[in-house]
């Protein structure tokens, strides 16, 4: 039975350590900064009629108009923050693991090394590439040199040997960049729902103007269902965003996953090839 890698465990292990309190931090400081914005940058009085928050804001004026919004849109504005945020950190670890060039000419080249029988050849493309996708073909690659010096299985068993220890690196190497996706995922849901309970509790106050003896106040009014809207814009666009981000990134990933599979094939073909008569 193939062996999994102990050096990429230990990587795995600190890249999601870290991952983690990454997250952690994260959420609690995109709460903090959305709320300092709504308060001194949207409530700014500037953006008011007389320069104060309590009344209209002035025609045009965007962050103003945003404010009115109430309570819900600073909850939304941190959701926004946290897409960028963990959307940023996902490039940055899924172009980390792709490598320092391009996944598909590595693949290629890894390809050609093997159909020469260079072994060597492709160790040293996979060093000069890092990155996951190299780190587990350079796993296979070692088992494959392994197999070549034993004596007590066939060719049947070393090739299944040799996959099998691609199999248990990329299971290793995958969940990585899988990390806080889910996050993006959540987010895609809660956005439009917490838009939505912006535009329920609008509409609630909206109604209530309306119910009230004599001639409802216009002005109330038109706040409230300015507050409906705005949080379902916002809700809408959070969602929207973190829809398309978290169909960026499971591309991304799906497309090494592809290399790793295709490359892997190559390997295990390869060894099966060039031994079958051994």
């Amino acid at each position: 039975m193939a062996n999994a890698p102990t050096k990429p465990t230990t990587q795995v292990k600190e890249s999601s350590s870290a991952s983690g309190a990454f997250a952690t931090l994260t959420i609690p400081i995109c709460i903090v900064a959305a709320i300092l914005i709504f308060i001194f940058i949207l409530g700014h009085p500037s953006h008011f009629k007389g320069g104060d928050p309590a009344n209209d804001p002035n025609p045009g004026d965007l962050f103003g108009t945003v404010h009115k919004g109430g309570v819900i849109v600073p909850i939304i504005m941190s959701y926004l923050l946290m897409v960028i945020v963990f959307s940023i950190e996902r490039f940055i670890v899924i172009g980390k693991a792709s490598g320092t060039g391009n996944v598909d000419a590595f693949v290629r080249k890894i390809q050609s090394f093997l159909n020469a029988g260079n072994i060597e050849g492709a160790n040293a493309e996979c060093d000069k590439q890092k990155g996951s996708v190299a780190n587990v073909i350079k796993s296979g690659l070692k088992k494959y040199r392994e197999m070549e010096g034993d004596t007590t299985m066939d060719v049947d068993q070393k090739a299944l040997a040799i996959q099998k220890d691609i199999e248990e690196a990329t299971a290793l190497e995958m969940p990585m960049l899988e990390q806080n996706l889910t996050i993006i995922a959540t987010l895609v849901s809660i956005g439009t729902l917490t838009g939505l309970l912006g535009t329920v509790i609008g509409m609630i106050g909206a109604f209530a103007t309306l119910g009230a003896s004599g001639a409802p106040n216009q002005s109330e009014l038109s706040t409230h269902i300015s507050e409906a809207l705005i949080n379902t814009a916002l809700g809408i666009g959070t969602s929207a965003v973190s829809i398309v981000m978290y169909n960026v990134f499971t591309s991304k990933i799906d497309k090494l996953t592809y290399a790793i599979d295709e490359t892997g094939f190559s390997i295990v073909q390869t060894f099966s090839a060039s031994h079958k008569n051994k």
